[in-house]
C-alpha cells in the first residue's frame, strides 16, 4: 500500500520547480493522484460511506473449520447469518442533524445585504449543507464548489473521496490547486467501461483531463474554461473556488475509531443467530449400535421420520444418548449492551433511550446526555465557521462584480441552530425567576417553526399597524377615541 500524506507541501514545491514544463506538472499531479486513489486515507473515506450505507465487513462472513491438511476450509452446510445492526449510521445521522439539521441563519445590520444573503443561502443551499454534514462525518472533510450558472451563484458538494487537495501550508488552510476525480461510465457499442475523468482547479481556471495509461491527457469533449463568465467577460475569483468543511483540524473520519466496534456488534448478533439455527448441533447424539450405513443416513432418517433404528450386537442393546449444549442468551445480551455503549461513547453521540429523559427529564439531565455530542459539535462548528467565512468572501465577490453592491466590510454572524431536546418550560421559569427580560426578536428566534426572525418581526409590526389603522377608522366613524369611549362606559 502506498502511504500518502496529503497536506505536506513537498508535492507543491516539486510542481513549482517543474512549472516551466506543463507536461512535468501534469505528470506530478497524475502520480500524486494515483497514489492517493490507493491510499489508506481514501480507503477510510470509502469505508465511512460503505458502513453508512450498510455495506459492512459482516457481509463477507464465512463458516470455516480446520481441514485435513491443517488449512481453513469453508463449510457451506452450516448456517451463516450475516446481520448488520447499523449503529454507526445512527450515530452519523444524530450528529449531522444535531449541528446541520436546523436551517443555518445569518445576522447582519444591513437589511439589503441580509435580503441578498437570504436569496443565495436558500433552502436548496440548506439541503446541500446538510449533505455536506453527512460527508464530514463519513470522510472527515467535504467540499463546496461555488460557481455561477445563468447569472446565479450556486453551490455544488464534492465528496471527500473524489477530491485530492494540494495544500500550500501544513495547517491545510490555503489551496494551491486541487484535482477532482470523476469516474464516468460510458458505452462503446454494447460494451460498458469506466472513463477516469480528472478536473484540475488552479488559480487560472478549470482544466479537464482524462487519466489514461498513467498519464493525464486533455479531455477532447470539454474545453478549459475560466471560473466566471459574466456578460461575455472572463473573471477570476480571489482564490481557488473550493471550500473545505472539516470535522476537526485533523480531518478525522468518524469510522476510524468505531469500525472494530461496529464489526463486533454485527459478529455477536450473527453468531447468536447461527447458534439458534443450529438446532441439531445444540444436541450431541451418542449412537450405540446404530442400524444404518453412515451418519448422513442417520441425519436423513431423523429429519424425515423423527426416528432411527438401533440394534443389539453381542448382547449390547442399541441406544441413542444425548449431550445437551445450552446457548446462554444472557451472555450475548451483556456483550451486546457493552458494545453499543462503547460505540455511543466513541462516536460522541447520545442514547435516545437514556433513562435520564424518561423518569426525570430536567434540563440538567438532558444537557448531561448531550454533553459528548455537544463537545464534538464545537470542534466541527469551529471549522465550519471558518469555512463559511471563506464562502461569504465568494458571495461578496459575486455581488460586487454583478453590480449588486459592495459588502466586503459588512459583518455577518453565522448561527448554527443546534437541534437539542430542551425542557422549555423549565428554562422560561428560570429566566423569569432571575428577572431577565429578553427582546422579542430573541424569543422569536427560539420558536421552532419560525426560520426567519426578521421576517416574523416585520409581520408582527404590519399586524400592529393594521390593528391601529382599524381602530382609527372606527374612531373617525363614530367620533372620539376608543379609549375615551371605554372610559365613559367604565364611569357609568
Amino acid at each position: 500500500m502506498i502511504e500518502y500524506n496529503a497536506g505536506t507541501d513537498k508535492a507543491i514545491r516539486i510542481i513549482e520547480a517543474g512549472a516551466e514544463s506543463s507536461k512535468n506538472r501534469l505528470d506530478i499531479i497524475c502520480y500524486e493522484l494515483m497514489a492517493w486513489l490507493k491510499s489508506e486515507p481514501r480507503k477510510e473515506m470509502l469505508d465511512g460511506w460503505s458502513y453508512y450505507g450498510g455495506r459492512q465487513e459482516i457481509l463477507n462472513k464465512k463458516r470455516e473449520m480446520i481441514g485435513e491438511n491443517g488449512q481453513k476450509v469453508t463449510i457451506s452446510a452450516l448456517p451463516n447469518s450475516r446481520i448488520t445492526d447499523n449503529q454507526y449510521r445512527k450515530a452519523v445521522i444524530q450528529k449531522t442533524n444535531y449541528l446541520f439539521g436546523q436551517p443555518i441563519t445569518f445576522e447582519t445590520e444591513n437589511d439589503t445585504y441580509y435580503a441578498l444573503l437570504q436569496g443565495i443561502f436558500n433552502k436548496r443551499f440548506q439541503r446541500t449543507i446538510k449533505n455536506v454534514g453527512t460527508d464530514i462525518y463519513n470522510g472527515g472533510i467535504s467540499w463546496i464548489f461555488p460557481y455561477i450558472d445563468n447569472g446565479q451563484l450556486k453551490f455544488k458538494k464534492l465528496p471527500s473521496y473524489n477530491v485530492l487537495p494540494f495544500w500550500s501550508d501544513d495547517e491545510h488552510t490555503e489551496l494551491d490547486l486541487a484535482a477532482v476525480y470523476e469516474p464516468v461510465i460510458v458505452y462503446e457499442g454494447r460494451k460498458k467501461k469506466t472513463v477516469k475523468k480528472v478536473t484540475v482547479l488552479d488559480r487560472e481556471g478549470v482544466k479537464y483531463y482524462v487519466m489514461q495509461g498513467g498519464m493525464l491527457i486533455p479531455d477532447i469533449e470539454r474545453e478549459d474554461e475560466p471560473y466566471l463568465m459574466i456578460g461575455g467577460e472572463a473573471f477570476a475569483w480571489d482564490r481557488i473556488p473550493l471550500v473545505a468543511f472539516k470535522r476537526d483540524a485533523q480531518e478525522t473520519p468518524l469510522i476510524r475509531g468505531v469500525k472494530s466496534i461496529q464489526d463486533a456488534i454485527n459478529t455477536i448478533i450473527s453468531n447468536f443467530e447461527d447458534n439458534m439455527l443450529e438446532d441439531m448441533r445444540n444436541t450431541i447424539l451418542v449412537l450405540v449400535n446404530y442400524a444404518g450405513e453412515n451418519l448422513g443416513e442417520f441425519r436423513r432418517n431423523l429429519a424425515s421420520s423423527g426416528c432411527v433404528k438401533v440394534e443389539t450386537v453381542e448382547g449390547v442393546t442399541g441406544d441413542i444418548k444425548t449431550l445437551k449444549i445450552e446457548v446462554n442468551a444472557e451472555n450475548y445480551k451483556a456483550i451486546l449492551e457493552t458494545l453499543k455503549k462503547a460505540i455511543i461513547e466513541n462516536t460522541m453521540s447520545y442514547d435516545a433511550k437514556d433513562d435520564r429523559i424518561g423518569s426525570n427529564a430536567n434540563q440538567l439531565n438532558i444537557m448531561s446526555m448531550y454533553n459528548d455530542i455537544d463537545l464534538d459539535a464545537n470542534n466541527t462548528e469551529t471549522e465550519a465557521q471558518a469555512a463559511f467565512e471563506e464562502l461569504i468572501e465568494f458571495v461578496n465577490t459575486f455581488l460586487r462584480i454583478t453590480g449588486r453592491g459592495d459588502f466586503d466590510n459588512e459583518n455577518v454572524k453565522v448561527i448554527f441552530n443546534r437541534d437539542m431536546l430542551i425542557n422549555e418550560s423549565e428554562i422560561m421559569q428560570t429566566l423569569a425567576s432571575l428577572g431577565l427580560q429578553l427582546s422579542q426578536e430573541t424569543l422569536i428566534n427560539q420558536v421552532p417553526y419560525i426560520t426567519d426572525a426578521k421576517q416574523e418581526m416585520q409581520r408582527i409590526k404590519a399586524e400592529a399597524e393594521e390593528q391601529k389603522n382599524a381602530a382609527d377608522t372606527y374612531s373617525r366613524a363614530f367620533g372620539g377615541s376608543a379609549s375615551a369611549r371605554n372610559k365613559g362606559v367604565s364611569d357609568e
